[in-house]
């Protein structure tokens, strides 16, 4: 479970930096990655409480990341971004 663990976390950041890289998501790389990361976790402590998941751990890393990208306002970042200069 260590190992399963750290490799979801690694898959996250990879999601999360491809988002950027195509412009799926403006919240810039490392907020990004963060943002990626968390849902990771979460997904993954669901998975270890409660036994639910979508199968194995990398797909419930991918699932993780996208779900918690699109779930944070990524337009809202950008306008904010825009105002400022």
């Amino acid at each position: 479970m260590f190992f399963s663990f750290w490799g979801s976390l690694i898959i996250g950041g990879i999601v999360a930096y491809l988002a950027e890289k195509w412009d799926l998501t403006h919240h810039g790389v490392v907020q990004a990655i963060i943002i990626a990361l968390g849902g990771v976790i979460l997904l993954f402590m669901v998975r270890v409480m409660f036994g639910l998941s979508f199968g194995s751990h990398g797909v419930n890393a991918i699932v993780g990341a996208a779900g918690a990208l699109i779930l944070i306002p990524s337009e809202a970042v950008q306008r904010r971004r825009t105002k400022r200069r």
